[in-house]
């Protein structure tokens, strides 16, 4: 439930399933006593959805007997006592998925061909998500992290360790042959493999990188790669390469919220300039204009933005939750739109874009 967003899961998720693809998305709550009815809620959501299953022609026995187990485990998997700010269940033909979003979701329940991904796909671009590299003499540990996320370790080809090292301290201080730590060449080959296996991570799920390791160790992996260069900060401490999570969130918090702030002035930045070159949309309907045209090259979202809407042909206009036709989470489904046209979407600190209407967007032409 707790499993981490990354590019490559949400290209899985967004590809083409057998029908039925079942998305249950629910709005859930982290305390008391608001989240007392998410258990009953999230019970009535995936009857609602067994018996849009059952009751479709269109999907043949076996697959409703599997969709609808599946759906069952699903809900088997879920932990509400560790509920953040949204849930999504997807179910298909053979797999299910579970995600807890600390982004809010519509009450929805679908089926289709495809998962309903656009607030999952909002939620990772809203976490502005992260990677800790934790380097010591001997190991180097690579963690996942993101706002309101506690960095976790990461698998694949992390963690690399430095081949032990056996030899007579004594007698090489004798004969004057002791190494430095971090400049001896069986340290280089351990710096050359973590220098690549950064490498492989940033190439799969690029990020903004921080370093955190002794100043030595940063100048020693300096000189066989790019990694530290292309860190967005360093942190001189040590022994963190094994965690815990918590510390290492400590050590990144100030740098953090300093590439934070310089990311939002760069995005107002550009809206100033784009309004002085007459290439600005501001408010919903203007930027999901834009957006369904593949003009914008930039959205820019309040954090916790939400709004309402309906398609009177011409415009999105207001609307009830309720209404016929009511998209409730059109936000979202800009932000997914965005990126699939080759946007940037950055999301910033509520009230900076209250003149614009709070969504505003830096258009291509």
């Amino acid at each position: 439930m707790h499993q981490p967003l990354t590019p490559a899961a949400l290209a899985d998720l967004r590809r083409p399933r057998k029908y039925p693809a079942v998305s249950v998305l629910l709005p859930t709550h982290r305390r008391e006593p608001d989240n007392a009815q998410d258990a009953v809620r999230l019970r009535n959501l995936l009857e609602e959805a067994k018996n849009a299953v059952h009751s479709d022609p269109e999907v043949a026995r076996a697959d409703r007997i599997d969709v609808i187990g599946r759906l069952d485990q699903a809900l088997a998997e879920v932990d509400l006592v560790y509920a953040e700010d949204g849930l999504a269940i997807f179910a298909a033909p053979g797999e299910h998925h579970v995600w807890s979003l600390d982004r809010p979701v519509p009450e929805r329940v679908l089926l289709a061909q495809t998962f309903l991904t656009r607030n999952l796909v909002a939620a990772y671009a809203a976490s502005r998500p992260f990677w800790v590299l934790a380097l010591s003499a001997d190991v180097a540990t690579l963690w996942s992290g993101g706002r309101q996320h506690t960095p976790h370790q990461e698998a694949g080809p992390f963690p690399v360790r430095r081949e032990p090292i056996d030899f007579d301290p004594e007698h090489q201080e004798q004969i004057g042959d002791t190494p430095s730590i971090f400049n001896d060449e069986d340290t280089r080959t351990f710096l050359r493999q973590v220098t690549e296996a950064v490498g492989a991570v940033q190439a799969a799920d690029p990020r903004p990188l921080y370093l955190v390791a002794e100043p030595e160790a940063v100048s020693a992996l300096d000189e066989v790669g790019p990694v530290a260069r292309d860190a967005v900060a360093h942190i001189g401490q040590g022994g963190l390469a094994g965690g815990p999570g918590e510390a290492l969130a400590r050590a990144v918090a100030d740098a953090d919220r300093e590439r934070d702030e310089r990311a939002v002035a760069e995005v107002l930045d550009d809206l100033d300039r784009a309004r002085g070159r007459k290439a600005f949309a501001g408010g919903v309907d203007e930027v999901w204009q834009s957006v369904s045209e593949g003009r914008a090259a930039l959205v820019a979202i309040e954090d916790g933005y939400r709004t309402t809407v309906r398609d009177d042909g011409d415009h999105l206009v207001p609307a009830g939750t309720e209404e016929r036709g009511a998209r409730d989470d059109i936000v979202d489904e800009i932000a997914e739109q965005a990126l699939d046209t080759g946007a940037r979407v950055r999301f910033v600190p509520d009230g900076h874009l209250a003149d614009a209407g709070h969504i505003a967007a830096v258009l291509r032409y």
